[in-house]
């Protein structure tokens, strides 16, 4: 699995969902599997198929994230080029076929939140910005078409 870059409170978010999944995830897992195993012949109970089911998906989970965790990387934004727009960089964008003034923060995609202005430098105008400076055009080219941003301000 390839390394991931997090900032401090992404990867301690990751580590909170997976100490919840193995402390609460599992308390829940195995209590319905004992109420199904209390309702009788196992062989033609179908909820304890399910029950053992989603603790399987539950342990698969736990896996994944744990794989996760373990090839995750943070950030040490104070080596990066301020000047440029690199994951963690705070750009303000103005598009330029309705003038619209945007506010983004490129993040590690499992971070991204586009409510709350974080998107993922894997995304289509992510990777259409990671490179560029303040001043600079840049053409993104997404599923509606091809975009055009003036790239006005590039900040950590």
């Amino acid at each position: 699995m390839a390394v991931n870059y997090y900032t401090p409170e992404g990867l301690q978010k990751l580590k909170d969902e997976l100490q919840d999944l193995k402390i609460r995830g599992r308390a829940e897992a195995a209590e319905q599997l004992r109420e199904a195993r209390d309702k009788g012949d196992l062989s033609e109970n179908a909820e304890y198929d399910a029950a053992k089911e989603a603790q399987g998906l539950l342990e698969l989970k736990i896996s994944k994230l744990e794989e996760v965790i373990g090839n995750a990387r943070v950030i040490d934004d104070s080596n990066l080029d301020a000047t440029k727009v690199l994951i963690l960089s705070k750009v303000k964008l103005k598009n330029l076929k309705n003038n619209m003034v945007l506010d983004y923060l490129l993040v590690a995609e499992e971070e991204a939140n586009l409510a709350a202005g974080k998107i993922s430098v894997k995304s289509p105008i992510g990777k259409g910005l990671l490179g560029k400076s303040a001043g600079d055009v840049a053409e993104i080219t997404v599923p509606a078409g091809k975009l055009h941003f003036e790239i006005l301000e590039v900040s950590r």
